[in-house]
Formats: structure tokens, C-alpha cells, sequence
């Protein structure tokens, strides 16, 4: 396996049978535990700052090699998305299981703007570019109901 394809499939995780985005939403999520125990939602953000660019080239370089733009083995965009989503979260298993379930139902149904992003950037900026805004979208919902039930 090429780098490439080691990192955009999150060390093959997007390999698995039967929904590889969700087996890389749920490694990212748990993932992310330790990481908000050590550094709270700060060190979260620097993680997938830090990863964007990687991901970015990794899923344009392996879409590329397999000659597919966004092949669903690619999970790395969801390690993202999922971890964006979870900047939202409370260190709970209540708000990771929300912040995990909301991030998966933007990803799959990619309304405007999603949609949009994801038709018209290409290459590895389109396989990220979508999750990402899942995962802004997903975290805003978290923030919204948390302030309509305060």
C-alpha cells in the first residue's frame, strides 16, 4: 500500500466491507476521546489542522492512482468532518454519539451547500471539502440545541 493510500484510507480502514465512511467517522470519533481528555476542544482543532493538508493531498494522490475522483475507500475526509463535528461535543458519550450520528446524516445527504461543494471542487480540495462543511453544519446543530435547551 502507497502512503498515499495509507493515509486516505486511515491505515486501511476504508477497506473494511459495508460503509467504509462510517467505520472512519467511528475511528475518528473515538480518536478524538483522548484527544479532548488531553487538550480539550483546542487540541481537537489543531489535530485536524494539522491533518487537512495530508488529507488533502492523499485523497487527490489515491483518487488519482485508482482513476476514480472520490473512491469510497478514501476515509481520511471523514476523520475530519467527524472530528470538526465533534468541537461541538461535550466530553460525553450523549453529545459524541450526537455530534458522530449528525456529522453521518450530513455526509450521506449533502444538503446545499454540501452538495454543491462536493460537485464542483475537484481533486483532493472536493474529497475533503464536503466533510468538512458536514462537519461545520453537524457542530452548529450541536451548538443550536444546546442553547434551545439551556
Amino acid at each position: 500500500m502507497t502512503g498515499a493510500a495509507l493515509v486516505a484510507t486511515a491505515g486501511g480502514l476504508g477497506r473494511l466491507p459495508l460503509a467504509p465512511g462510517t467505520w472512519g467517522s467511528a475511528a475518528a470519533a473515538l480518536a478524538a476521546w483522548p484527544i479532548m481528555w488531553s487538550g480539550g476542544s483546542a487540541a481537537l482543532l489543531v489535530a485536524a489542522v494539522l491533518l487537512a493538508p495530508l488529507a488533502i493531498w492523499a485523497a487527490g494522490r489515491h483518487g488519482a492512482d485508482l482513476g476514480v475522483a472520490d473512491p469510497g475507500e478514501i476515509v481520511i475526509d471523514e476523520v475530519i468532518g467527524q472530528w470538526i463535528a465533534l468541537l461541538a461535543a461535550a466530553p460525553s458519550l450523549f453529545d459524541f454519539v450526537a455530534a458522530f450520528a449528525l456529522f453521518r446524516a450530513f455526509d450521506v445527504i449533502k444538503p446545499w451547500p454540501i452538495r454543491w461543494v462536493d460537485r464542483r471542487l475537484r481533486g483532493g480540495w472536493g474529497v475533503v471539502a464536503d466533510d468538512v462543511l458536514a462537519g461545520l453544519a453537524a457542530a452548529g446543530v450541536l451548538v443550536l440545541a444546546r442553547w434551545v435547551m439551556a
